[in-house]
């Protein structure tokens, strides 16, 4: 029971985890990124549907693998538009991730009806690991990650890994988080501003993309043109972890953890038992999500210069 219970919780933290990273690296550039539900959802469509089409004449992983590649350029090519309206137009950030996840929806069920007639599409999961070899056959640790498991939860590790090295290691992650905190500083030393904030903007639309696939691939077989408020929690852990990496896996294991319980409590005897309605364990994802923001969000810092337009001529 506790085995099932960790791999599940695998299945629903790390496309939090990639996508809250992804967020991540949007508003340490400077750009408030609430459209990552909507650059999540047209990832996983555009990535499932690829799958579905040509599942039967590819293997399982090198398909998989393609379709992640698909939907983080798909996130990428859906966050230009972002990027565009909030650094070259200066509009509202806000607004302008609003009409993105306005757009995704839409453009989803139509594309899925005009291919295939209707709007869910379906594929096959030949993507299970059964197991690892040599680390599945290691003791507590082999039968939680190794055995039953996904690539894209080491694919999800590994994000966090670079992602963490990438921002407090490197010339560029030094520049972007200067970006996000005192843009007019930035400049001032020769940093392109607007370069930087297109490129975590970019660099949040390809993760938030592979993150839709991310999410569908372990937990269905059928992509139903919706992510189910994921991006919006993705949103809360990256706010739940402070902007920073490490705390955000926490976040995410804690929110992944609530999802796990939601999708499986029917699995686990001692829930079961307790005869609770089934809308009880489904809202109690979004019920914690409430609670912790209500009492940690005035305590978190974001960066000083998130959502505001950068001129360089001002003050």
């Amino acid at each position: 029971m506790f085995y099932f219970v960790v791999q599940n919780t695998m299945f629903f933290l790390i496309p939090l985890l990639v996508v809250a990273l992804g967020g991540l690296f949007s508003e340490r550039s400077g750009i408030v990124n609430i459209a990552l539900e909507g650059k999540m959802l047209v990832g996983a469509f555009v990535g499932i549907l690829f799958i579905s089409t040509f599942q039967d004449r590819l293997p399982g992983q090198p398909i998989l693998l393609i379709a992640l590649i698909i939907a983080a350029l798909t996130g990428m090519a859906l966050s230009f538009f972002h990027a565009y309206a909030a650094i070259n137009m200066k509009a509202d950030q806000t607004i302008s991730g609003v009409a993105i996840n306005m757009f995704a929806p839409a453009f989803a069920i139509y594309v899925s009806r005009a291919v295939s007639g209707h709007q869910q599409v379906h594929f096959s999961d030949q993507f299970r690991l059964e197991r690892v070899p040599h680390l599945g056959d290691i003791p507590l640790i082999g039968p939680m990650f190794f055995q039953n498991a996904y690539i894209t939860t080491y694919l999800g590790f590994l994000i966090l890994a670079i992602s963490t090295f990438v921002l407090y290691k490197t010339r560029f992650g030094l520049r972007l988080r200067a970006c996000g905190e005192h843009p007019h500083a930035a400049d001032s030393v020769g940093v392109n501003v607007a370069k930087m904030r297109y490129a975590g903007v970019l660099i949040s639309g390809a993760l938030a993309g592979l993150g839709g696939v991310v999410l569908v691939v372990p937990t269905s077989t059928t992509f139903n043109a919706t992510v189910s408020g994921y991006g919006f929690l993705a949103l809360a852990v990256l706010i739940f972890g402070g902007w920073r990496p490490l705390h955000i896996l926490f976040a995410a294991f804690f929110f992944g953890f609530m999802q796990a319980i939601a999708a499986s409590y029917s699995g686990i005897d001692f829930l079961r038992n307790l005869e609770i309605p089934a809308h009880f364990y489904r809202m109690s994802p979004y019920i914690a999500t409430l609670i912790v923001l209500a009492f940690t969000s005035k305590n978190t810092m974001a960066p000083k210069a998130a959502g505001q337009p950068y001129d360089k001529g001002g003050r």
